[in-house]
């Protein structure tokens, strides 16, 4: 369902069907009527509605997906949506009938969203009786009460989704199973996501079209590949099939030892990894074999073009940035063995080939950030401090203020996710008074779907303070804890965010459990700047954009940081 309009050359990405074809080995995916497609449509709004707002439920009462796994396969077969109608209004009149029991539960601020929930008045869609038990639902719901399937957790206010079994002892999940994934995952994401309202494809299209997706799964590996499209069409970039990430396409255990990013919009070797000695082979770096610098067009005669407009539905990501990043690490991977490529070299356009070997026998870890070579803690120069994030230690941190002492800028690189949490150790000692940089949402548990502003974070001042420029470096590599430093770090007024449009994924994440022991997760609270402007998607703006060049690459040069020190040395004429 979701689109990213992604140019690589010239290719337009969109994509791919899978519902109501065959397979490859021809044999026939079962599909829904039109008739059962709407129902179980319909079904799947109204359970979760209930689910988050029906005392009888909300409270622990009653196995709500047991109800359903009892009674979904008679309401996929009703005759008409007045029929499946009548049965749901029967089975929320039972509800109405229990008897609350508090024990059966297991577990005044501005409001920043509030999502809708006028289709309950739709007596078209769910008629005029068990539109008025819907809306007395609603007004019991508003006066506040307990929810059995969420919590929040402490002192920090993204959702806990707890008592959803993961039915990993299920063999050979039915339908049944497979359509309860589609309903927990989408009903989560439409009342308990903060970026909900973020999503740019239909949410009800997305809730129709995966149910036909997972109906149709019948073979394990299809319903795994399901999952992760359906995981995708929430666009962010915390949320993927984690459980089986190993098995996102290009699927396979071995990869070529090549570090690959994609650069003007094309796929460039940039750094060779380091692979185990052991297993490294003599055809692994052959004279004539792929080499750093070059661009590659295809890999084993299929273009990128067409292997990214295959892989992409697949890919949980928040923005373009985030899928190039991520399709640039998978780019080489498949089964062990000889791959052959075309590239360019400098302007010659050459076929090559390159060599995969067992992922687990090379050091991808330099390949998760983008930023220089070397310790935590440099010097550029005699007047410029350089502090590296993706590798620094609490030792690090405790030699912050001698190692800037004495500097007239200092530049904290954060092209790669932070290996320690720095945002108040190092923060305290750049700011000289109480200042804010962010603003959190979190959901209200007695109004799903509704998000409230929680009062700005500051940083509290700690001497000794550095008072120098601040520059800090920001890429596709700079996500999650990464972006909320760089927003910290840049309320300093002496501060400059240089680089490219960063991952677009904030918020303490909340993992979901699906049918068949699988695992994804979504930002679980929203963060916003001190005046509400968003990050999600749209990720950090830098105030200086540099982005890396073919030629740069090419040359061995890091044009980013190159960037910082002009602008360093421009300050300092």
């Amino acid at each position: 369902m979701r689109v990213f309009r992604v140019i690589l050359f010239v290719a337009f990405l969109s994509p791919i069907s899978v519902v109501g074809q065959s397979t490859d080995a021809g044999k026939s995916i079962p599909t829904l009527t039109n008739l059962g497609a709407d129902n179980l449509y319909v079904v799947g709004k109204l359970w979760g509605y209930i689910k988050y707002h029906h005392p009888a439920v909300t409270n622990g009462c009653l196995d709500w997906d047991q109800e359903l796994l009892d009674r979904l396969q008679m309401l996929r077969d009703q005759g008409s949506r007045d029929d499946l109608i009548n049965e749901i209004d029967a089975w929320v009149e039972m509800l109405d009938s229990i008897e609350i029991n508090t024990e059966c539960r297991k577990s005044a601020a501005e409001v920043a969203e509030s999502r809708s929930s006028a289709w309950i008045a739709d007596t078209d869609f769910v008629g005029r009786r068990l539109s008025r038990r819907l809306q007395d639902i609603d007004s019991v719901q508003s006066k506040g009460v307990g929810q059995h399937y969420v919590s929040l957790r402490p002192g920090v206010g993204n959702p806990v989704f707890q008592n959803e079994p993961d039915y990993s002892t299920v063999e050979n999940l039915d339908w049944r199973y497979r359509v309860l994934a589609v309903y927990r995952f989408w009903n989560i994401v439409e009342y308990w996501s903060p970026y909900r309202s973020l999503i740019d494809s239909d949410f009800d299209e997305v809730l129709r079209y995966h149910i036909a997706a997972l109906y149709s799964a019948e073979d394990p590996d299809d319903y795994v590949l399901a999952l992760m499209m359906l995981t995708a069409a929430a666009e962010d970039a915390h949320t993927n099939l984690w459980s089986s990430i190993k098995e996102r396409p290009p699927n396979g255990i071995a990869i070529a030892p090549f570090a690959i990013r994609f650069v003007e919009g094309k796929p460039i070797v940039w750094k060779e990894l380091d692979v185990d000695p052991v297993f490294a082979s003599d055809e692994t770096s052959k004279p004539d074999g792929l080499k750093v610098g070059d661009v590659i067009f295809s890999i084993d005669g299929k273009s990128i073009n067409q292997l990214i407009e295959t892989w992409e539905p697949y890919y949980g990501v928040s923005n373009e940035s985030s899928l190039l990043r991520e399709i640039g690490r998978n780019l080489l991977r498949g089964d062990e063995g000889r791959v052959d490529l075309e590239v360019d070299r400098n302007g010659v356009r050459l076929s090559v080939s390159a060599y995969r070997i067992d992922a687990a026998n090379v050091d991808r870890s330099t390949s998760y950030s983008n930023d220089l070579v070397g310790g935590s803690l440099q010097k550029i120069e005699n007047d410029i401090s350089y502090v590296k994030l993706s590798t620094i230690s609490e030792a690090d941190v405790a030699q912050f203020n001698e190692h800037v002492q004495g500097s007239d800028a200092l530049i904290i690189d954060i092209r790669g996710y932070p290996k320690t949490f720095v945002v108040f150790s190092i923060g305290q000692h750049l700011f000289g008074e109480n200042t804010h940089f962010a603003r959190f949402t979190s959901a209200d548990l007695s109004r799903p779907g509704t998000f409230k502003w929680g009062e700005p974070i500051a940083i509290p001042p700690k001497e000794p303070f550095f008072d120098g420029h601040v520059v800090l470096l920001v890429d596709e590599t700079t996500q999650s804890q990464a972006e909320y430093t760089t927003m910290a770090f840049r309320a300093n007024s002496k501060s400059v965010v240089i680089g490219s449009q960063t991952a677009g994924a904030d918020g303490n994440v909340s993992h979901i459990l699906l049918p068949g022991g699988h695992q994804t997760m979504i930002s679980g609270i929203g963060v916003f700047y001190p005046d509400k402007s968003p990050t999600q998607k749209v990720g950090i703006v830098p105030d200086l954009e540099v982005r890396p060049t073919i030629k740069g690459i090419r040359a061995g040069r890091d044009e980013v940081l190159e960037a910082a020190i002009e602008y360093i040395q421009s300050r300092s004429d």
